[in-house]
């Protein structure tokens, strides 16, 4: 049975770069390093391919398959948080990654996706995270520096995800 994935989270920004150097920051740990708070993604290039995000000690912070891999308009990968331990009980989400040319510019929308009826207070971890790693993206690719933005996941969505069978 194929698992049906709905939207929930979807979030564009504009960035004065090329899809290429895009593609790039989504795929490369030179990159993530600096703007997703020191962690790695490592990826295998093809469908059914591993997705890893690694944390700075080298343990698993997410891991999933990739789904969809075009360069460089396309990345589609789930997306099963594997630390913190309690994060664990989630399912798995789908996190895409569009992108395409805007004028001088590059429109990337990020669209995360449920199976299920994820309440309000476990997305809303997504929703403040997200925009903050997106921002820290394009400050790097417009500026070469990203913003220090320091944030710890809401506590109701903490709550939220403990009161999980």
């Amino acid at each position: 049975m194929t698992v049906q994935f709905r939207p929930k989270t979807v979030y564009v920004t504009y960035i004065a770069s090329t899809p290429e150097k895009v593609w790039q920051a989504l795929t490369s740990s030179e990159f993530t390093r600096k703007y997703f708070w020191e962690r790695s993604v490592e990826i295998e290039p093809k469908r059914g391919g591993v997705f890893l995000l690694r944390l700075p000690d080298g343990r698993v912070n997410v891991q999933g398959k990739v789904v969809e891999y075009d360069p460089p308009r396309k990345l589609s990968v789930t997306w099963h948080v594997e630390w913190p331990e309690d994060f664990r009980k989630l399912p798995e989400c789908l996190v895409t990654y569009e992108i395409a040319p805007a004028g001088g510019a590059v429109r990337l929308t990020m669209t995360e996706s449920h199976s299920w009826e994820v309440p309000d207070a476990i997305l809303g971890g997504g929703r403040m995270g997200w925009p903050a790693i997106l921002s820290g993206l394009k400050s790097l690719l417009e500026t070469g520096t990203v913003p220090a933005i320091q944030m710890e996941p809401p506590k109701e969505m903490i709550e939220a995800i403990r009161k999980l069978r």
